[in-house]
């Protein structure tokens, strides 16, 4: 948040300001022996220049206590210094707090839109409402890239995973129904939403790669930088939750390959968020952009809905066999994802209410990842 300066206001009594003329006290000055009542008030005065209040930076005049304390001027003049840029910082907090609290609002009015008229009301509108939170973020994602023309602060790693994610998820439901929402949003909504948070993810992508890649901080996106080419990190994510993809999955399409893909978007997604997580414990300051944290609050809070979902419905995520273990193992990713942003939604939580920069101690509990 900008502060507001130096004290600039036009100074009193005309350009030359305090101490230029003969002054106030007549000989002796305004304070002292060098105060503002003689000629040579322009040496001690404010901004020790002859232009007086209103120039450079504030000072404090630098006579006896008596000309700040005993002066009906000098007390007055430094509380109305602290009170302006006091009241200065409120306005600016409210009205980003309004900001934050209007993009929200929308957000929220238009998933009351979508429950009321484009969905029964079923249960299974957690997982559309999910997906909405994903288009959300990502939507905060490209106005604060695009707009400010900068990939600061914001992980590659975890657009290429959320890519993948989108990607694999619409092989599935594209073609088979076995895991879409039971309710009316399943029918075209939920489709749209995946459709545009690919679209909306890519184009963040490319943002952070092409034309703002001189302001990504690829030194600080280094998760998973082991013994691989620069910038492929995101493999140590990838290849190993798709083995367990193939090996665990339930079977609700029966079909290997749309099965296979859909478990994998959501084992995948459980993890994608982990390289941002590490990347914002790289910086050496801890302040997270308000607006990235906006896109990883959106999604943490789509990973929400969809757990709740899962908690009542992780039965139906069976195998030919019977066998409830890839319901189990859907329920523990999710779990786990939700425990390692406990401490980033608290902070965010604090910084909006606050309107302030979200800042992440170095000891939160996203520094294990």
């Amino acid at each position: 948040m900008s502060e507001g300066g130096a004290y600039q206001r036009s100074g009193y009594g005309g350009s030359a300001g305090y101490g230029a003329q003969p002054g106030y006290g007549g000989a002796p000055g305004y304070g002292g022996s060098q105060g503002y009542g003689q000629g040579q008030g322009q040496g001690q005065g404010y901004n020790n220049q002859s232009s007086g209040y209103g120039q450079n930076t504030y000072a404090a005049p630098q006579g006896s206590t008596e000309t700040t304390m005993g002066s009906p001027y000098g007390a007055a003049a430094q509380n109305d210094d602290s009170s302006g840029k006091s009241g200065m910082k409120k306005s600016m907090a409210l009205a980003a707090l309004n900001k934050n609290v209007s993009m929200w609002a929308g957000f929220f009015m238009v998933c009351l839109f979508a429950y009321y008229y484009l969905s029964y009301g079923d249960f299974s509108f957690l997982m559309t409402c999910g997906a909405m939170f994903r288009m959300f973020g990502f939507g905060i994602l490209n106005v604060k890239t695009f707009m400010s023309k900068r990939a600061t602060g914001v992980s590659i790693k975890t657009l290429q995973l959320y890519c993948l994610v989108f990607f694999f998820r619409l092989t599935s439901i594209v073609r088979h129904e076995g895991y879409l929402p039971y309710d009316k949003s399943g029918d075209w909504l939920y489709h749209f939403i995946e459709v545009m948070s690919l679209v909306l993810a890519g184009s963040a992508l490319w943002g952070c790669m092409g034309p703002f890649k001189q302001t990504y901080q690829n030194e600080l996106d280094s998760f998973g930088e082991f013994n691989v080419p620069p910038g492929t990190g995101a493999l140590f994510l990838a290849v190993p939750i798709l083995l367990l993809a193939m090996i665990v999955h339930p079977t609700l399409n029966n079909d290997f390959l749309s099965d296979v893909a859909w478990t994998y978007a959501m084992y995948l997604e459980s993890a994608a968020l982990v390289p941002q997580l590490f990347m914002f414990q790289k910086q050496t300051s801890g302040v997270v952009e308000l607006l990235t944290a906006h896109f990883v609050a959106a999604l943490g809070l789509g990973r929400v809905m969809e757990f709740m979902f899962w908690v009542y419905s992780y039965h139906e995520l069976a195998t030919n066999a019977g066998s409830k273990l890839p319901g189990y193992l859907a329920l523990l990713s999710q779990f786990m994802q939700l425990v390692l942003m406990l401490d980033f939604f608290w902070y965010y939580y604090q910084a909006v209410k606050n309107a302030t920069p979200l800042v992440l101690p170095s000891t939160s509990i996203a520094g294990i990842v």
